[in-house]
Order: structure tokens, then sequence, then C-alpha cells
């Protein structure tokens, strides 16, 4: 049975990765296009205004159209097929363990419950940079702490989850749910405090004589490349989630609410 629901979350992947791709391509790609067109610019102000030399770009292996369309193309496709399959093992964990709830709408809980907290949550602590923004020398320390917030965020969801489920015989489970939300609330506050903050946005580059050679990173971009990043995850994981949704209850039975195969879920 779970490798039948694991196809299908696979299934889900790709059904995502559609409208996902087309989202991007469309609305944050001239974004990226605009961040790497400043990106070059700075690298000629630091030339006019130090009277240094480029870095040189070199020889790039793949041309933008390419990277713009193949690349992007096949990084999402692979990305949302990878969430697809996490959402189905996920799935199979939770199914018949959480209560008196169908295959559907545990689905759709547990897509939400996924964008929340691998990607909202850590985003608000380290929300998505465009080219031209994240300094190389920090790359490593960005990318390492995102991690570290991604993985608390899993984790503290986990917790809250089972404090949920604890308190539903005492308070029910409305009641239950709030304490829940509460909980991973304040954990993720807490977190959010201890971890450093890391602010890379490029500021105006300024002459010998002190006057603005090339202006700072324009915000508008900055704003518009997190908001259609948001877009881009939200419209994959809305995708995946009715997707397998439909096609896990299918599988299931729609009536069954408490699998009695439980026993060989994983």
């Amino acid at each position: 049975m779970e490798k039948h629901i694991i196809g299908r979350g696979l299934l889900a992947g790709v059904a995502g990765a559609v409208p996902a791709f087309v989202f991007a391509r469309f609305l944050l790609e001239p974004v990226i296009e605009r961040a790497i067109a400043y990106e070059e610019g700075v690298s000629a102000a630091h030339e006019s205004a130090h009277g240094g030399h480029s870095h040189g770009e070199g020889v790039e292996l793949f041309t933008r159209a390419v990277q713009a369309n193949v690349g992007m193309g096949f990084g999402v496709l692979g990305f949302s097929v990878a969430m697809g399959a996490l959402l189905a093992v996920v799935f199979c964990v939770a199914y018949g363990r959480v209560g008196d709830i169908s295959a559907r709408t545990l689905s759709v809980l547990l897509a939400g419950a996924l964008l929340l907290s691998l990607w909202v949550v850590p985003a608000l602590k380290y929300p998505p940079n465009p080219p031209a923004v994240s300094l190389d020398g920090t790359l490593q320390q960005r990318t390492l702490l995102y991690l570290l917030m991604v993985g608390l965020s899993v984790v503290a969801l986990t917790a809250a989850t089972q404090v949920g489920r604890r308190l539903s015989s005492k308070l029910g489970t409305w009641n239950a749910a709030l304490a829940a939300g509460a909980s991973y609330v304040a954990a993720m506050a807490v977190v959010m405090l201890v971890l450093p903050s890391i602010d890379e946005t490029p500021g105006p580059i300024l002459g010998a004589d002190g006057s603005v050679v090339f202006g700072g990173f324009p915000a508008d971009d900055l704003y518009e490349f997190r908001l259609f990043s948001l877009g881009t995850q939200l419209v994959m994981w809305v995708t995946i989630g009715l997707v397998f949704a439909a096609s896990v209850s299918r599988l299931l039975g729609s009536d069954a609410s408490r699998p009695s195969s439980s026993s060989h879920m994983l």
C-alpha cells in the first residue's frame, strides 16, 4: 500500500511542477533578470569608482535562455516531485494515527503544514534573495542557518502536533488545536530571536569624492522577488495537496476515516 501512496505523491509532485513553473517563469524570472543586470552594473560601477578592474564573469556554460527555461523547469520539477514524495511519506505515517479524519482532509492539512514549516516560517527569518543580494562570503553561513531554521521548524511543528493530540481528550479538539498552534508560534519566536540575522541588501556605491556612483538594490525588485517566490511555493503546494488528496482518497476509499489497514502503513 505504501508504494501506491508514494507513487501518487510523485504524480502529485509532477502535477504541482507545471503551474509552479509557469508562475515562476512569467513572474519571478523577470525579477531575476533585473537582479542580474544590477549585479553587472555593480561590477562596472566598482571599476569606475575605484579605478579597479572587474572580476571577470568567465564563460557561461549555459545561456540565460537555457537557464530560464530548461534549467528552471528541471529545478522546479525535481523540487516539486521531492515534496510530493515527502507529503506521501508523512501521510503514510500520520494516516490512522491522528484521530477521526478522512484521507482527503488529512492530505490537504498535511500539505498546508509542510508549506508552513518548510518554507513560510523559515522565510520569515531568512527570506529568499535574488542574485546580487547575497554576498559570496556569507553564502555558506546563510545556507546553514536556513537549513537549521527549517529543521527546527519541522521539529517544533511535530512536537506541537503531539501536544495537541495529548490535550484533545482534556480540552477538546478545538482548544487543543489552539494550544498546539500557540506552542508552535512561541517556539519559533524563540528560535527567531536566538538565531542571528543576516542583512545583505546592497547599498549605494560611492565614488572617491563621496558621490553616489551607483544606486542600491531596488526595494521593489527585492519585494517582488520574495512575493513571487512565495507565490511559486503556494501554487505548487496547493496543486500537490489537492491532486494527492483526490488520488489517495480514491485509493483508500472515500468513506474510510480510520483505515482498518493502518497496520500496513509505515
